[in-house]
């Protein structure tokens, strides 16, 4: 019982170290940085699959860095998979549950694959957060306003008709 005050004081010390170093730990590593550049530039040559390999490679170096699933989303979107995108951003949103741009992107792919009321509801979501003037509730509001795009599949880009 002599050492109780001594074990508790150290005890304290220790959880408010921990707490202090885990605060920290929100800087991305350098090296999936550098990973995300690259697979920015990929995507702007129009090299998805590179891109796909930097962004994986990214989180496979540092799984906590939020914008890797934001970068996974837009490519997952833009090869039509939806609901892997969707998949994506909410995992951004487990671990931010405010970034506007996961609600948004969220919302865009969720509107693109049909769930439309979903997509008002997270419309509704960055309105609330952020206002209606906000770049990210602009930008869901604009998509629901266009209205879903015809996709043309592959195979019939080429067919006439007669």
């Amino acid at each position: 019982m002599r050492f109780a005050p001594a074990a508790a004081a150290l005890s304290l010390l220790l959880a408010a170290n921990a707490s202090v170093s885990h605060a920290d730990n929100t800087r991305p590593d350098p090296r999936a940085e550098v990973l995300l550049a690259q697979g920015r530039a990929a995507l702007g040559a129009g090299e998805t699959q590179a891109a796909i390999d930097a962004f994986e490679a990214a989180l496979a170096i540092d799984p906590a860095y939020t914008p890797i699933f934001l970068e996974l989303a837009q490519v997952a979107r833009k090869e039509g998979l939806q609901g892997k995108a969707i998949r994506y951003y909410r995992e951004a949103l487990a671990r931010d549950p405010g970034n506007l741009a996961a609600i948004s992107g969220e919302g865009g792919a969720l509107f693109e694959k049909g769930a439309v009321e979903k997509a008002r509801g997270n419309l509704a979501q960055l309105e609330s957060l952020c206002g209606t003037a906000c770049p990210e509730t602009l930008e869901l509001r604009s998509a629901i306003a266009r209205g879903v795009q015809p996709r043309v599949a592959a195979s019939d880009a080429g067919a006439t008709t007669n």
